[in-house]
């Protein structure tokens, strides 16, 4: 174990791994698995629901945090654009101090849940039959539990990484990240200081594809946020009477127009090395940048696999909201809509110019909220390290790049040149559809798929 070494500089002894019994779990103990437990529970119960538009506290949850790396020998940092908006930012010193750092990163505010429409209560953390229940067991608690973890046993253990490591939890990851990642990076990149590569959510998980073939997607890349206002114009005036200078007509026509788009196949390399991989799996020898590729006959050949790739062949652009008018038998003077829109790496350009012939004359529009599209090499040593430790506690797993769909925080930490990886590793039983949980109803985890991400990332982040 090269990249690591106990505290007092002598060599660190190996203890046999909980789960396999194998001597490369050498900086967990057993209080570490029960830790990712109680600590995933822990956070569930702290109500950190961000319903957009600043209402959301987190500071809670933040000092829950704070209060455990402190306790592994860390100094934790507690920062905020708003209060009640609280970041928790700590660094592990590495060994070699010319290394460059790495980020490790989780948010920690939720979506809103009905407790109505769960099974449980959606903030109790309740662990019933070897499953952790409730908001945030997968988005993103669970890895925020499993770092501390981790961190807390390698503190026991007197492990420490070669690299410096920066561990940041965030607010504000389901809004706008104005008062989380955005704020860290735009007025606390120096606590980021030397930090080339990130960690963070939605990757490393089971995909069941077909019998015996688990995949394990690691985040390499996510479309850009484009989510656009429109805003169309025109005269006012009784309901009565004929009007073809209309905003709601105008504005109507328009969103219609952009719902209807079909957005032209773009392949972007994460998604070319997805297709390609799968294919693979598949029997398959194809090159998705061959000219004559038939990209519909290859999906239609992975079977579940290809939602893989699917929302993330195009640029996209969704109408959400309409608001217009304030009386039955008014005709408004304007009519405003709402588009999420979604880029590809390198399609903002084209994204802006469909919009401009879209709309058409009479509807402006503007972005609400932007963030740029991320891509991550595939090709390299750091996912080459991801993909090993994921493969060394399931050897029957075939992890396999892939581009999210939306966004998270590595959008932020881009300005700071983080190159970003979605990287938070659980292994899923068949059935277990991972996806639909997210800012879904009876939101859970196993607890065995916690064990599982603990030992993983313990020695990715090793090896790292």
């Amino acid at each position: 174990m090269a990249d690591m070494e106990r505290l007092d500089g002598g060599p660190c002894a190996a203890a046999l791994d909980p789960g396999t019994g194998a001597p490369d779990g050498a900086a967990l103990d057993a209080a570490a698995f029960d830790e990712a437990v109680a600590f995933t529970s822990g956070l569930i119960r702290i109500d950190t629901s961000n319903r957009g538009g600043g209402d959301c506290r987190e500071r809670p949850a933040a000092e829950y945090a704070a209060e455990r790396l402190a306790g592994a020998g860390l100094d934790p940092v507690l920062l905020e654009r708003t209060p009640g908006r609280t970041n928790v930012v700590a660094r592990i010193e590495g060994t070699d101090p010319s290394a460059p750092a790495l980020l490790v990163h989780g948010h920690l505010d939720v979506v809103p849940a009905e407790a109505a429409d769960w099974s449980t209560d959606p903030f109790s953390g309740e662990v019933r039959d070897g499953v952790v229940w409730g908001r945030g067991a997968v988005d993103m608690k669970n890895m925020d539990a499993m770092v501390l973890a981790v961190v807390r046993a390698w503190a026991r253990t007197g492990v420490r990484p070669r690299r410096d490591i920066v561990i940041a939890f965030t607010a504000d990851e389901e809004d706008s990240a104005v008062d989380g990642s955005g704020f860290l990076a735009d007025q606390h990149a120096h606590l980021f200081e030397g930090c080339t590569e990130g960690l963070s959510e939605s990757g490393a998980f089971t995909l069941h594809a077909g019998p015996g073939r688990p995949l394990y997607p690691i985040a390499a890349g996510e479309r850009g946020t484009a989510w656009l206002r429109l805003t169309a114009h025109g005269r006012t005036g009784h309901g009565s009477k004929p009007h073809p200078d209309n905003a709601v007509t105008r504005l109507a026509a328009a969103v219609a127009r952009i719902g209807a788009y079909a957005w032209p196949v773009r392949l972007t390399g994460t998604v070319a090395a997805c297709i390609t991989e799968l294919a693979a799996l598949q029997g398959l020898s194809v090159d998705p940048r061959a000219p004559g590729f038939d990209l519909e006959a290859v999906l239609g050949k992975l079977g579940p696999a290809a939602a893989l790739v699917e929302a993330t062949l195009r640029n996209s652009a969704n109408p959400t909201m309409f608001n217009a008018g304030y009386k039955l038998n008014v005709v408004p003077g304007h009519a405003i809509a709402h588009i999420d829109g979604r880029t590809l790496p390198g399609g903002e350009a084209e994204f802006a110019a469909v919009l401009d012939e879209l709309t058409g004359p009479g509807v402006d529009w503007e972005f609400h909220h932007r963030e740029v599209a991320l891509e991550a090499p595939v090709d390299g040593r750091t996912y080459a390290v991801l993909r090993e430790a994921v493969q060394h506690f399931d050897p029957d797993g075939h992890p396999v790049p892939f581009c999210m769909a939306g966004g998270t925080d590595a959008k932020q930490f881009s300005r700071l040149g983080i190159t970003g990886y979605g990287y938070s590793p659980l292994k899923l039983p068949p059935g277990f559809d991972y996806w639909a949980l997210f800012h879904g109803v009876d939101e859970r985890v196993p607890v065995d798929a916690l064990h599982f991400g603990v030992r993983v990332l313990d020695r990715a982040l090793r090896n790292l």
